[in-house]
């Protein structure tokens, strides 16, 4: 029995490892994809452009927080976003996928199946958002709906983690 046990293990920890290797490259080629698919626009420069626009916003008497200055002048890095979350999605549907055919725990398989509703939420609101934000108060809209979407994504992981403890 303790070998058969052993050899579960084993496996778990193959089939763990398979996926890890599968998520770390698939992000690496992703970075790469977006940043070749980008050219000849400089995207590195077009991120420290936006980072480096950033101001102190008044939101309310006693809130500050930080914006760009110009929220409509980085479409270049929202798309890179946008490609970015759309990537990571289509990403997490192959590890559940994989999840599901090699068993793998059900605390894996539910973190993977909120992860993959917080990135197609995230890809939904970037271009939303981002895309046509013009104004400050369209760029903290975004942030707000970004929470929002992470409540959802907690809430699928749980469904998936009270499914199984159902059946």
């Amino acid at each position: 029995m303790k070998k058969n046990s052993s050899a579960h293990a084993h496996a778990y920890k193959a089939g763990e490892g398979i996926i890890s290797a599968i998520s770390v490259g698939a992000v690496l080629i992703l970075i790469g994809t977006i940043y070749v698919t980008t050219l000849p626009t400089p995207l590195w420069d077009k991120i420290v452009s936006f980072f480096g626009s950033f101001d102190i916003v008044k939101v309310s008497d006693q809130i500050s927080l930080p914006a760009p200055a110009a929220i409509a002048d980085h479409a270049v890095v929202y798309n890179a976003a946008f490609q970015f979350c759309i990537g990571i999605a289509i990403l997490q549907i192959i590890l559940l996928t994989l999840r599901l055919m090699w068993h793998s725990p059900i605390s894996k398989t539910a973190e993977t199946a909120g992860n993959l509703v917080y990135w197609f939420g995230a890809s939904y609101l970037v271009p939303t958002f981002l895309n046509s934000a013009t104004d400050v108060p369209t760029w903290f809209a975004f942030w707000a709906a970004i929470l929002m979407v992470l409540g959802v994504s907690m809430i699928a992981r749980a469904i998936v983690l009270f499914a199984k403890k159902r059946i």
